[in-house]
């Protein structure tokens, strides 16, 4: 199961701040987007390119890509390597990384190594004392690939590595404390929730935040009580996002998720998510509570997965929930 599925629990939460492509109203001798009259809404519009909405109002919090490890296993050499991924790694990276396995079918090993010598990965990275690593990485392919570029950083600072894909995070996460694995890539926001839980109880405040060093913070506190260091946080984020087709953004002119809402608020606009969307605060819920957005219709579909990808593109949805790192995303 993807991690992000953890994230439509009302304690857990994302963040979604990629950039919509849109062009401007009116520009290069086009007309205006078509606006709607109040109460309206925007009606689905079919198209072959998705476009996530800028979370302008920051209802989503920070899901970025973190090194997470074993603080005995930990040096300041290893640190070093894992944050040069962290240094190469941003979101529109992280969609690449993820269509090359998802789209192309290469696997998770081969995409990493390109990626690795496109970005000059390895070079300048200091020999650390050498030994035997594990890393650990979650059973998706967008975790696969960031562990496999974790082995190749650490395999670059003379460790013995050895890349296991593992399971869950109720799995590996303790694997990880134990010192069974040395590494894991992490998302910030979710494993503060989920350490959270763990150490203070599930009544205990949310330590995630929209505020990144908030949320690290937070993480790091907690990790201390766990026996867990992190690396530094790339600006690749995977987490909950709100997505349109090019074609709606372009129709309608939207490019914030505040657009959506004072453009798109009424009766024709649909959204698609999972069936527990409504009621979630970083889904339907939160878009009301944060953006006064209404939609006309909801549709039960799936979270972030190919019934609401298919919505959006057969124009049967207006908006769905997608993940901000997903392959579907990539342009061209």
């Amino acid at each position: 199961m993807r991690r992000n599925l953890l994230l439509l629990a009302s304690s857990f939460t994302a963040a979604a701040v990629i950039l919509a492509g849109c062009g401007e109203s009116g520009s290069s001798g086009t007309e205006a987007p078509a606006t709607s009259a109040a109460g309206e809404g925007c009606a689905p519009v079919a198209g072959d390119s998705l476009v996530v909405l800028t979370d302008d109002k920051n209802l989503q919090n920070t899901d970025n890509v973190v090194p997470a490890i074993n603080k005995a296993a930990s040096s300041p050499q290893m640190i070093a390597a894992l944050d040069k991924v962290s240094a190469a790694l941003d979101t529109p990276k992280l969609i690449e990384l993820n269509k090359a396995v998802d789209v192309d079918r290469k696997s998770s090993k081969a995409a990493a190594q390109e990626f690795a010598t496109a970005n000059d990965l390895t070079s300048g990275i200091e020999k650390g004392p050498g030994g035997d690593v594990t890393v650990g990485a979650a059973n998706f392919s967008e975790n696969a690939t960031l562990g496999e570029l974790y082995g190749i950083a650490l395999t670059a600072a003379g460790y013995q590595v050895k890349v296991q894909q593992i399971g869950n995070r109720e799995l590996y996460e303790p694997a990880l404390e134990k010192g069974d694995i040395d590494v894991v890539p992490e998302y910030a926001a979710t494993l503060a929730t989920f350490l959270s839980g763990k150490v203070n109880g599930d009544d205990a405040e949310d330590p995630s935040s929209p505020d990144l060093n908030t949320t690290m913070s937070n993480l790091k506190q907690l990790g201390e009580k766990v026996g867990l260091v992190f690396g530094t946080p790339s600006a690749a984020q995977d987490q909950n996002a709100f997505a349109v087709t090019s074609a709606f953004a372009d129709k309608y002119g939207v490019k914030t998720l505040s657009d959506l809402a004072a453009k798109c608020s009424g009766a024709a606009t649909v959204l698609g998510g999972p069936a527990e969307c409504p009621q979630r605060p970083k889904c339907q819920q939160g878009l009301e509570s944060t953006y006064d957005f209404k939609a006309g219709k909801f549709s039960s579909l799936d979270a972030g997965g190919p019934l609401t990808k298919t919505g959006l593109k057969q124009g049967t949805i207006s908006v769905g929930l997608v993940f901000s790192s997903d392959a579907a995303l990539a342009v061209g």
